[in-house]
């Protein structure tokens, strides 16, 4: 599917039901390239992406999100077939801010792809608690990074409406 920004912009949905599909490796290349193109402040790119396709890992962190968050979330990556991890130097003064960057990146170019994405904060309560170490050793984040952020990218078994737009939260200054 060849799209343009603004339509994957204004398409843009967070997907939280996704097919049985599995995405390809030509797809995740995309989406990887996509996240490495990122803008970083002073171009330090503090990423790091781990790719888990692993249903076994991604039911522990979610067990484990519930666990911390202290209620039942369910399964945080929506059975999607495929999550990214995003993981930042611990001591950048942007990493986080970065990530955040590059996971809109990844959820712009899965809708160019024709794919369905959701953004994931949930995941963090996994590494707040107390075996948040054992999953960066587990997803292999580099020695002195965090996570930031994670994204889950399956097919859409279905989508939804856009949301409602609020032009009340921009101001103009000057002409």
């Amino acid at each position: 599917m060849n799209m343009s920004v603004l339509d994957a912009i204004t398409t843009r949905r967070s997907i939280r039901e996704y097919t049985s599909a599995s995405v390809d490796s030509r797809q995740l290349e995309v989406l990887l390239n996509a996240a490495l193109q990122s803008p970083s402040a002073h171009n330090d790119q503090p990423w790091h992406f781990t790719v888990v396709r692993s249903r076994e890992i991604m039911d522990d962190i979610s067990a484990e999100a519930s666990r911390v968050y202290g209620r039942d979330l369910g399964d945080i990556f929506y059975a999607a077939p495929v999550a990214i991890f995003i993981s930042y130097e611990a001591d950048s003064n942007w990493g986080f801010l970065d990530s955040g960057i590059a996971v809109e990146n990844i959820a712009l170019a899965a809708t160019g792809l024709g794919l369905g994405s959701v953004i994931l904060g949930y995941p963090l309560y996994a590494f707040k608690g107390h075996r948040g170490p054992d999953f960066e050793q587990l997803l292999e984040f580099p020695k002195g990074y965090r996570f930031a952020i994670a994204i889950a990218i399956g097919h859409p078994a279905r989508t939804k409406s856009a949301h409602e737009s609020k032009p009340e939260k921009v101001t103009y200054l000057g002409e």
